[in-house]
């Protein structure tokens, strides 16, 4: 099986409020998140991904955890695992999202529980509430 390794972030900005992405292809709700590249660290990629795929420089405040989970891709399973960052918003606006996001934007905490799709982000996501102090 093959394996993939990415990174993302759970961010807040000073209201509070979290940035959940809508994938393109697929439409669920989760974090910004993407593919670490070679020679890139699992910092660097998160803050990339946020940056691209959210829109938003952002700061990394800590480590979450992680998401593992099994998806198939033109019949070929791949184990996916992904690290993900607590982040503070320093600039930048969701609106300015690439092309693998049909939208973004920040939503209050008990909002975004509700909007995630997976129940192991909707954990990330209390996770991170606790370390953020919220």
């Amino acid at each position: 099986m093959k394996r993939e390794f990415s990174a993302g972030g759970i961010v807040f900005n000073s209201q509070g409020q979290v940035l959940l992405t809508k994938h393109s292809q697929n439409k669920h709700w989760s974090f910004p998140k993407g593919l670490i590249d070679p020679g890139q660290t699992s910092e660097e990629a998160a803050l990339r991904e946020v940056r691209e795929e959210g829109g938003v420089e952002a700061e990394i405040l800590g480590r979450v955890g992680y998401s593992k989970y099994v998806y198939t891709l033109g019949g070929e399973k791949i184990f996916k695992v992904v690290t993900y960052f607590l982040m503070k918003y320093l600039s930048g606006d969701p609106k300015d999202h690439d092309w693998e996001v049909e939208e973004a934007g920040w939503y209050e905490p008990d909002q975004a529980l509700k909007q995630l799709t997976f129940s192991q982000d909707k954990k990330l996501l209390q996770q991170a509430l606790q370390m953020y102090g919220k």
